[in-house]
């Protein structure tokens, strides 16, 4: 994409202090949007702000709980103080948490569905009542899953979480669209990113033979699909979710998880 795709662009991207969040966030400031960097962990959102500024980047580091109501109206405010408006949203932050369905305890539900749903549905709500006042439209991603798509053992919660989200961008098509700001969704697959890694030295390893594609995606991979979907080139598509995945959701066959202590 051109280098300066997104120049006069503002950006708001969450749970981006590492991965595919700081994927999407280093593009798009490298790509001329000022953008406002979220991690839960201070010191990691502060490290990644800083990494992408040395890089030549605009970006602000933004700490906090992305299903703290407060947290969300800061960032909010944090863009326009910086920056003058918001005209982008990544909804990016989420957790992963395996269970079998039967043992699946209560406050580990209610963590996936706060800051996967609860958090998400905030982030949109705020970013959209400023682009609503702006009058100059806007973009808003949600980041789902292929879980989202395809059943896979152990993630009833998380895949719950991800397929809520895509409903959510589908629905407020009908909302949003009146004030020129589209929503959509990118569904990544396995991705190599330093979380998986660390949970599983044998990734890499595992998703590449269960892939059609004969690899996992990279943070670059998921990134570019999240950037068209933001760019001036995706104005006429709403609503809708890209799946990234190598083809894994066409054939679908799942990974040994018993490394990953579920049984």
């Amino acid at each position: 994409m051109n280098s300066s795709l997104f120049t006069n662009q503002v950006a708001i991207v969450t749970g981006a202090g590492q991965g595919i969040g700081f994927e999407i966030a280093r593009q798009l400031s490298l790509q001329g949007a000022g953008v406002i960097l979220n991690d839960a962990d201070k010191d990691l959102a502060a490290q990644a702000a800083s990494d992408i500024r040395n890089q030549g980047g605009e970006c602000v580091a933004f700490a906090g709980d992305v299903s703290d109501p407060e947290i969300i109206e800061g960032m909010v405010e944090e863009a326009v103080k910086c920056y003058g408006k918001l005209t982008i949203t990544v909804a990016n932050a989420g957790i992963t948490l395996f269970g079998d369905f039967f043992e699946y305890p209560i406050d580990r539900l209610k963590k996936v569905l706060d800051v996967n749903l609860v958090g998400s549905f905030l982030l949109t709500q705020a970013a959209a009542r400023q682009m609503r006042d702006q009058k100059g439209g806007g973009r808003i991603l949600l980041m789902s899953s292929v879980v989202g798509h395809q059943a896979h053992q152990f993630l009833a919660a998380y895949a719950m979480s991800k397929a809520g989200l895509e409903m959510l961008a589908k629905n407020l098509v009908l909302e949003l669209s009146p004030f020129g700001i589209t929503i959509n969704t990118v569904a990544p697959g396995a991705t190599l990113t330093e979380r998986t890694l660390a949970e599983d030295p044998t990734y890499p390893k595992t998703w590449s033979a269960i892939t059609p594609m004969g690899r996992p995606a990279i943070c670059e991979d998921i990134a570019n699909a999240a950037l068209f979907l933001l760019s001036p080139h995706s104005g006429h598509i709403t609503g809708q979710s890209l799946v990234v995945d190598g083809g894994w959701t066409s054939v679908s066959p799942l990974p040994d998880l018993s490394n990953m202590g579920v049984q």
